[in-house]
């Protein structure tokens, strides 16, 4: 069966502050360069949310979730599968985490995750089926958390503005057991194509694509 390539690693113009390309264009991007998939991970952090503290949850979720849906959209009239991610980070700490598996209920249900420790984080997350990784755990002042609260880890960060030390993620991955990912990193027009995981099949929703990475059933694009 021919393998399915797709992006892990997607911001929108429309969610993340430092996304630069809306939704609609990034998925036609995509889809121009192979990719039958896109798992949309726009930045949950506090300080999006801070700054619609006027607003109900419920209304910071439909702002939140502008940029997954915008991409969806796009992604249903062009073909290319999309599904909804994040990437996360604790109030207190620059990490960030990829979280596949998340669904719009959970998140509309469960406000403010931001303010979870990350080793409680990640047992929420394996307690509801989801995925949990560490993103470009080497770079610059990044802490990598216990790898007994991972499942995953990101070997592979495709960004050009960043150097994410990706021969030690390699390296922390293999010597602790993890799921390795390999993403674009997708903000700008120029970080299109530079990662992506191959699947053997694209999952009928998140919870199945959550499954499919956590047994580990891709292999990796590295460029």
């Amino acid at each position: 069966m021919e393998p399915y390539l797709t992006e892990t690693h997607f911001h929108t113009s429309e969610t993340s502050v430092c996304g630069k390309i809306p939704a609609a264009e990034g998925i036609a991007l995509c889809r121009e360069r192979g990719y039958a998939a896109v798992i949309v991970t726009d930045h949950y952090v506090q300080a999006f949310f801070a700054e619609r503290e006027a607003l109900s949850w419920q209304e910071k979720m439909d702002c939140w979730l502008n940029g997954y849906k915008a991409a969806k959209e796009a992604g249903d009239r062009l073909g290319v599968r999309v599904y909804l991610g994040m990437e996360w980070r604790y109030m207190a700490g620059p990490e960030d985490f990829l979280v596949y598996g998340i669904t719009e209920e959970f998140l509309r249900e469960t406000p403010e995750l931001y303010r979870i420790l990350p080793e409680e984080f990640a047992a929420l997350c394996r307690k509801q089926g989801f995925f949990f990784a560490q993103a470009h755990p080497f770079r610059f002042n990044m802490r990598r958390l216990e790898p007994s609260y991972l499942q995953g880890v990101e070997v592979f960060n495709g960004n050009m503005r960043h150097d994410s030390h990706n021969d030690q993620a390699q390296a922390f991955c293999r010597e602790n057991g993890l799921v390795p990912l390999s993403g674009s990193d997708f903000h700008e027009r120029d970080d299109i194509a530079r990662g992506g995981i191959y699947l053997t099949e694209l999952p009928r929703n998140e919870a199945a694509l959550a499954e499919l990475i956590a047994e580990n059933r891709h292999s990796l694009r590295k460029s």
